[in-house]
């Protein structure tokens, strides 16, 4: 007998309350017999990351299995799915939607929520209940890593109302909105995947600047709430407010009244897997008032059962009060009932010309200095450094571009693909150092551009000081070259500059600007 079914069998009430707050994630596009035997016990639900996503047919037949494996409520069935740089069920082409940067520059609160409404549309045809959006973090630091066109804006009143609108839209499709990442993950430095993130200032910041928007959200009904990693040295000492009774019980319970379910980030990120090991962190975080344990896209069923397993053990021991698992079993329980009976069949949302994704793309794009028209173009896209929480994804002009003229390149330290063409425009990719990079980049860019037209795609050029040098280099050459950010717009090239920005990376905001550019 296995120590699983040793502990299953000794306490099963036990077993089924820590069973009902877990939604882990799983391997492949198919359920495992593991997953569907879990669900079957009283699992709480699941979480789909881009690994389990091939196609739509493939996603409904997969939820409706989920489904199927449960004999009462439907499962949890959730995703992050933000629209912009965080797309799970379009990772490989981008999303249709443009992202919160863009919304919060065109600032038309109905767009946003026209937005939020058809992504939860599409997500609730595909048998998705449960969103893991929208950011509510208000932006401060411009290179916060985290973040970055995730958060509709640096002003707490946009932030605000945009945030409201988007739990309203997913909520009007009946699909859950979980509002991330209290207390506000803008004003950091650090990535909480990577490490344990302080937010600048003290409570009063906090309560001036990044907890409005959550406070608009839970007046707009939102289900859940997300809490992140975040240190706030006034409320949680060293803690992360994931763990943080002060921060969960005493100010998002107590303070602003949240009653809906408090959902925890990733545990396996390193700010919590470093200082507490994954089994530890979610007792903790449950005994300071989490009811439901995310577990991220690489969690194996080895860690959801240790996760089960710690959760039983701490009420055996004392360490976790039971009361407080029944409790957040029961804020699950009644969650669960809620998806079921909000779900109804809910048809597609209308992405193609002119759904309301590429039209509010449109809207968001900024265009300055000459328009030039393309002749034959060279466009040269610069990986930028991997957003951990976005993933790798499907960015660029390449959809609209003539073949063959689309060439990436990398500059960044921790870019991938490094410097690599095909048909010899750029260096080799054994290269290395970024000084040699960057010469015999621009070398051949401009000798590949010469008589055509010069198109450059970058994405937050203000993060990264190789990706600058590079536009320097060839605008010093090629003054007529067309800068396209897809990504924040901090950084300002020369004034005279073609310039587009579109405030993301999403398929959306590519069309437009491939649009303006005359390429579609």
């Amino acid at each position: 007998m296995s120590q699983d079914t040793d502990v299953r069998a000794a306490d099963p009430v036990l077993g089924r309350m820590a069973d009902a707050i877990l939604i882990p994630p799983f391997p492949g596009t198919a359920a495992p017999s593991w997953m569907l035997d879990a669900l079957g016990r009283g699992l709480a639900g699941v979480t789909l990351f881009g690994q389990n996503i091939s196609a739509p047919g493939q996603v409904s037949a997969l939820t409706a299995a989920l489904r199927a494996a449960v004999s009462g409520d439907d499962p949890v069935i959730a995703i992050d799915e933000e629209g912009g740089d965080v797309t799970r069920v379009a990772y490989t082409d981008g999303s249709p939607y443009p992202g919160n940067a863009a919304l919060g520059g065109v600032d038309d609160a109905g767009l946003t929520q026209a937005v939020y409404r058809a992504i939860g549309a599409d997500l609730a045809a595909l048998g998705i209940n449960f969103d893991l959006a929208p950011c509510a973090d208000v932006l401060g630091t411009a290179d916060s890593p985290a973040v970055g066109t995730r958060s509709f804006g640096a002003d707490t009143g946009l932030v605000s109302r945009h945030t409201a609108a988007a739990v309203a839209g997913l909520q009007d499709a009946c699909v859950a909105a979980c509002t991330k990442h209290f207390p506000g993950h803008g004003r950091t430095g650090t990535d909480s995947h990577e490490a344990i993130a302080t937010i600048e200032g003290g409570l009063a910041d906090l309560r001036l600047v990044d907890l409005p928007p959550f406070e608009a959200a839970i007046r707009a009904g939102t289900l859940a709430i997300m809490p992140s990693h975040l240190r706030v040295p006034e409320l949680t000492g060293d803690l992360p407010a994931t763990v943080s009774g002060a921060a969960l019980t005493g100010l998002l319970r107590g303070e602003l009244g949240f009653t809906g379910v408090i959902v925890s980030d990733a545990l396996e990120m390193r700010a919590t897997r470093d200082m507490f090991g994954i089994p530890r962190a979610a007792v903790l975080a449950v005994a300071a008032g989490t009811d439901l344990l995310c577990l991220g896209r690489d969690g194996s069923q080895d860690d959801y059962l240790a996760v089960r397993d710690a959760l039983i053990a701490a009420v055996r021991d004392g360490t976790l009060d039971g009361a407080r698992l029944e409790e957040a079993a029961d804020r699950v329980a009644r969650l669960r009932g809620g998806l079921a009976r909000a779900r109804s069949p809910v048809p597609v949302a209308d992405g193609g010309a002119p759904g309301v994704g590429l039209a509010a793309a449109r809207r968001a794009v900024r265009v300055s200095g000459p328009r030039r028209t393309l002749n034959r173009p060279v466009i040269i896209e610069i990986e930028p450094r991997e957003n951990i929480a976005a993933g790798r994804f499907g960015w660029g002009l390449g959809p609209w571009a003539p073949d063959g003229s689309v060439h990436r390149v990398g500059v960044a330290n921790g870019a991938s693909g490094g410097v690599a063409d095909a048909a010899g425009i750029l260096a080799d990719a054994g290269l290395e150092g970024v000084a040699g990079i960057l010469a015999d980049a621009a070398a051949g860019i401009l000798a590949a551009a010469a008589g055509r037209s010069l198109v450059a795609v970058v994405r937050d050029a203000h993060r990264d000081e190789s990706a600058r040098s590079l536009i320097g280099v060839l605008l010093a050459a090629r003054p007529d070259l067309i800068l396209v950010e897809m990504g924040l717009p901090f950084w300002q090239p020369p004034e005279g500059t073609s310039y587009l920005a579109t405030y993301g990376a999403s398929r959306a905001s590519a069309q437009a600007a491939a649009e303006l550019l005359g390429l579609a």
